[in-house]
């Protein structure tokens, strides 16, 4: 079918003017997030809400920066999220490539249905088993804890993405290595983690990011401040009578804006990678 220049116009003008629209419906909340916290206590609390400010100020993230212990939650997440996703990749590589070569076996059907069904149960249910495990543990208010119970809930997800990776690899390729005496631990660290680098930055931060935005168990496992991480720690500036939104709205940008830093940065390679993971020839 043979289409003029002015119907290829047409459908270019509508397909980029919804695209401009859901981009700026996506990006509004962050938009007006920013716009909130360069805004004065006066603007902020006014009753004829604009997005234009008259007078811009950057007090409210000097008060975050300066007064408060943003810096020492900022410091916590990065702990937790860097470790827990380390961790979770180490176990995942191993996982992940045990059930793409011996994907056949028994135990093999039996570990991933079980790590099937631990993705169907909501973390909610298991808040307070593992609140008593870390109490009985000794872990409350401490690193580990957290880092143990994100892995719990990351590494059976990882495993299943990184298994659709290492299935795209052939099997002809690890026997070609043993033959030229490569041992297996060698040709996971010498050819399998290359090949599948893509897919595995992509799983890693997926992992980094849900680490980093995960609320409900940093705020229940963490009673000390000095370990508290980032989202709990910014309900600091939620009071119980009163709300300093210029504050909440620009710890909130400072917590958003490295990830999204790092998302852009990796943009290419995260796409590559997914689009590894999904199409097999």
């Amino acid at each position: 079918m043979v289409t003029s220049r002015n119907q290829r116009l047409l459908t270019s003008t509508l397909t980029y003017g919804i695209l401009a629209v859901l981009c700026v419906y996506c990006l509004f909340p962050f938009i007006w997030m920013l716009d909130t916290a360069l805004k004065p206590a006066t603007e902020v609390m006014s009753s004829q809400p604009s997005l234009l400010i008259a007078s811009p100020t950057l007090r409210n993230f000097a008060n975050v920066l300066f007064q408060s212990d943003f810096l020492t939650y900022f410091r916590n997440s990065l702990i937790v999220a860097v470790s827990s996703t380390l961790l979770t990749l180490v176990v995942s590589i191993f996982a992940s490539y045990a059930l793409s070569r011996w994907g056949s076996y028994p135990v093999s059907q039996l570990v991933g249905g079980a790590m099937l069904v631990s993705q169907m149960i909501p973390g909610v249910l298991l808040l307070v088993p593992l609140y008593g495990l870390m109490q009985h543990l000794g872990l409350l208010s401490t690193y580990q804890a957290l880092v143990i119970v994100y892995c719990t809930f990351m590494i059976p997800l990882v495993t299943f993405m990184l298994k659709s990776f290492f299935d795209g690899i052939p099997t002809e390729l690890e026997e070609a290595a043993e033959m030229d005496g490569c041992s297996r631990l060698g040709f996971i660290w010498r050819i399998l983690l290359p090949l599948t680098a893509p897919g595995i930055l992509a799983t890693s931060v997926f992992a980094f990011v849900a680490a980093w935005n995960e609320f409900m168990f940093g705020y229940v496992l963490i009673n000390d401040d000095a370990r508290r991480t980032l989202t709990p720690g910014i309900m600091i500036f939620r009071g119980s009578h009163q709300t300093d939104w210029g504050l909440l709205m620009a710890a909130s940008v400072l917590a958003v804006v490295p990830v999204a830093l790092g998302f852009v940065y990796l943009q290419r390679f995260l796409v590559e990678g997914l689009a590894a993971g999904a199409v097999k020839g």
